[in-house]
């Protein structure tokens, strides 16, 4: 597949306060890019990095994290050290298994950052454009 007929495809966990800047987004007609797939979750620091190997397998370009950060209703500012020790391990998950790293990205987004949000998306869909389909072993 060439650069034009790419479409890569995006699968974004978004926490609670995440989510809702991503329900924004809808509500007020934002334009990102539509090859976003969306999972809610309660809080970033319980996603498992072998999750997000599994969606690389599955077929996916890319992982987006989208974190509430300091934000977060359930661990509060425990949860940025502790999503960041678990991307950490996510990052080697992918080292291991020959994916780049640039394919996956965590973002702290508020619940009123609908243009953060937007700018994350956009910017990893063009990293996944420049670097073309994934392949996986």
């Amino acid at each position: 597949m060439t650069g034009d007929d790419f479409r890569p495809k995006i699968l974004i966990f978004a926490a609670e306060m995440a989510y809702r800047a991503a329900d924004a987004a809808g509500l007020t007609k934002a334009e990102y890019p539509s090859n976003t797939y969306y999972i809610r979750i309660p809080c970033s620091s319980l996603l498992r990095p072998d999750l997000i190997l599994y969606a690389f397998k599955k077929g996916f370009d890319g992982v987006l994290v989208a974190s509430s950060g300091d934000d977060c209703p359930f661990m509060g500012e425990a949860c940025i050290e502790k999503t960041s020790k678990r991307a950490e391990k996510a990052y080697e998950l992918l080292e291991q298994n020959g994916i780049e790293r640039e394919r996956f990205k965590v973002a702290g987004i508020c619940s009123t950052c609908v243009e953060a949000l937007r700018r994350q998306i956009q910017d990893l869909n063009e990293t996944l454009q420049s670097l073309g389909p994934i392949k996986t072993t």
